[in-house]
């Protein structure tokens, strides 16, 4: 039974220790997506509120995609990704 446990809990333990650093990686993409989306807004002068529209999406996504608080569907990434004639890969840190 010991032996069992033993197992169960290692098992348990290395597949965390796997997946952590998909998650680390995960929110850097995450966080090069925020960043690369306020950069395109400001550098063509469009407010959120304007992107948002455009996009079809409220401007509270907007602002949350921007600071980080929510994440993009892959749809969402496309959208955006042709809006600013950009790759998906840019916006996710990808590519330069």
């Amino acid at each position: 039974m010991k032996n069992g446990i033993f197992f169960d809990f290692r098992l348990t333990f290395f597949s965390k220790m796997i997946a952590f650093p998909k998650i680390i990686c995960y929110h850097i993409v995450m966080k090069i997506f925020s960043e690369r989306l306020m950069e395109l807004r400001k550098e063509r002068g469009l407010s959120q509120a304007t992107v948002a529209k455009d996009l079809g999406v409220s401007l509270g996504i907007v602002c949350y995609w921007e600071t980080n608080k929510s994440d993009p569907t892959a749809g969402n990434i496309a959208k955006v990704a042709r809006y600013f004639n950009v790759s998906a890969d840019y916006l996710l840190g990808l590519s330069d």
